[in-house]
């Protein structure tokens, strides 16, 4: 993309006192014949850039001349703009530094580039929470927030389904997951991570305690492997069926399409009527029979019996209460 290709042509002059055309082509990948019509770009689009003449001359900008883009990558330029997540930066306080960053990013792009960004922003939005469930709005957000970014111990009372627990943490980080704010913390003193949905937190204070966070942690790999251990845990019922292919279709509706390779272990190919055996590893209770509902009445239950059963009972409930009268 050339917009990315002359913010990191910025970059790179900034970062060398002088360079010639052949050097800037081979660090950036590009041809020398592209790395000129990049050059002349950015003098048309305002960049005080001169050549030093000589054996050892190059391009150079001028002395003391900076971009505005310190600390942002090429891809990063672009991408501020491609962001649709004002309820996460809201939550995380960081609402009207986040427009104050794009502000000042848009004020130190070449004409190009800013142009290209709200293109960007103007065609690709992020609405993160799911469907009929509005935004998840803790009161304990702000406080919890706080704790993270200046790393202190944080006090709580939990609701833990039908009782309120008190722990003492040390908040590591905070992931938004489909518009649902959760805490990753260190529980003290048994040192054991542990993630709390933020919307439970009944109440937070953060006290003067400070602690080290282990410099090695990497919050979104620990997120990615403890939501795969809690799918398996989640999911513990194993179910034989046979699917119409209707039902084969609405699979990715019913369980979800972020889901849907944990729920469906195995799926055979359809018989002379268009049914087709699976496996589907689902939760227990009440909402595994649930989905089994949503996808009548294109599904038998083959395994376990008392399942099956309950699925009958269901049916016939169904067609008594639905019955023409």
């Amino acid at each position: 993309m050339k917009a990315e290709r002359l913010v990191a042509l910025l970059f790179t002059l900034q970062r060398r006192r002088s360079a010639t055309a052949a050097e800037l082509a081979a660090e950036l990948g590009v041809s020398e014949r592209t790395m000129h019509r990049d050059l002349a770009a950015l003098r048309d689009a305002g960049v005080p850039l001169w050549t030093e003449p000589g054996r050892h001359g190059g391009f150079r900008l001028v002395d003391g001349w900076r971009s505005g883009l310190d600390g942002l990558t090429a891809r990063e330029a672009v991408a501020l703009f491609a962001l649709g997540v004002p309820e996460a930066l809201a939550g995380l306080g960081l609402d009207t530094a986040g427009s104050a960053a794009r502000a000042k990013v848009s004020a130190g792009m070449p004409a190009e580039l800013r142009e290209h960004a709200a293109l960007v922003a103007g065609r690709f939005h992020l609405d993160a929470p799911g469907w009929f469930g509005g935004p998840d709005e803790p009161p304990a957000l702000a406080t919890v927030v706080r704790a993270v970014w200046a790393q202190r111990r944080l006090s709580i009372t939990y609701r833990r389904r039908d009782k309120v627990a008190s722990r003492e943490l040390e908040p590591f980080g905070l992931v938004l997951k489909a518009g649902v704010w959760y805490l990753v913390a260190r529980v003290v003193p048994d040192d054991a991570l542990r993630t709390y949905r933020v919307s439970r937190i009944l109440s937070a204070s953060a006290g003067d305690v400070a602690f080290e966070r282990p410099a090695d942690f990497d919050l979104a790999q620990w997120w990615r492997t403890s939501s795969s251990a809690f799918e398996q845990v989640a999911r513990p019922l194993r179910v034989k069926v046979r699917l119409s292919g209707l039902a084969v279709r609405e699979l990715r509706r019913v369980f979800g399409g972020e889901h849907l390779a944990d729920t469906v272990v195995s799926l055979g190919s359809p018989d002379a009527d268009g049914w087709a055996e699976a496996e589907l590893a689902l939760e227990d209770g009440e909402i595994g029979l649930g989905q089994l509902v949503a996808l009548s009445p294109g599904v038998e239950v083959l395994e376990p019996a008392e399942l099956r059963a309950a699925l009958a009972s269901i049916g016939a409930e169904l067609a008594a209460r639905n019955a023409q009268r």
